[in-house]
């Protein structure tokens, strides 16, 4: 790991460090998952064990199932829980009022549901994470898709003049397949001046599971940085 990812990497776990305040004992916690909520999730594990906190956890995917397990945290479901106190993950791009741009890690839907259950939802991201519009730096948009509907969303994405990809595997041959066993589409639109409109036209589409276009849901990002943390909240 070279200098500027150490940096990332400590920056990341400030970050983390700052959201994991937010848990206390009987909170209910949705993990997101990636690279970033890892951090999370090992930091809430170690406060659980240390301060001998009761949580609960809903995870996002496969992966924040295995790490909240190797930590110690002790899974739930929305069945049991449908009402989460507050769920911390990470994000691909977030704007200037905090929209995201999420599920390159693959886990969106999951991601969204979660979130959207829950009373607060915390972002943790480093700096670079941070932009001015979404869609910068050739950010494209996941799009959860039923493998079905592929052909005709990846047609109506080209409509709205997006250019589509369906995601493919590393060290496997064919398409990545989500935890839900559907497709992903990273759709490119250039800079994403009106991200409520085009998530409402892409959830229109037939066999769209769902966006990566997180609007209006963030209520508290923690930027980490090589030495502290910057706490941003939607006004």
């Amino acid at each position: 790991m070279n200098l500027k990812q150490n940096q990332i990497e400590r920056a990341k776990r400030n970050a983390a460090l700052e959201a994991v305040k937010h848990v206390k004992d009987g909170s209910i916690i949705g993990l997101g998952s990636g690279s970033t909520a890892a951090h999370a999730i090992i930091e809430i594990g170690k406060k659980a064990k240390q301060e001998k906190l009761n949580i609960l956890a809903v995870p996002t995917s496969y992966q924040a199932f295995m790490l909240a397990v190797k930590h110690g945290i002790r899974i739930t479901t929305l069945e049991e829980h449908p009402t989460l106190d507050l769920t911390i993950d990470g994000a691909d791009q977030i704007d200037q009022k905090l929209n995201l741009i999420k599920g390159m890690g693959g886990a969106l839907a999951r991601e969204k549901i979660v979130a959207s259950s829950s009373e607060e939802f915390i972002v943790i991201a480093d700096e670079t994470k941070i932009v001015k519009t979404l869609g910068e730096r050739n950010q494209p948009i996941p799009i959860e898709v039923l493998p079905f509907a592929a052909p005709l969303v990846m047609r109506k994405i080209g409509e709205l003049n997006g250019k589509p990809t369906i995601r493919e595997g590393t060290k496997k041959v064919g398409p990545v397949i989500t935890d839900n066993g559907n497709v992903i589409i990273d759709a490119d639109f250039g800079l994403i001046h009106s991200p409520a409109e085009l998530e409402h036209r892409l959830k229109s589409f037939a066999g769209v599971v769902e966006t990566g276009l997180f609007v209006g849901m963030t209520t508290t990002v923690y930027v980490g940085t090589g030495s502290g943390t910057e706490k941003l909240t939607r006004k």
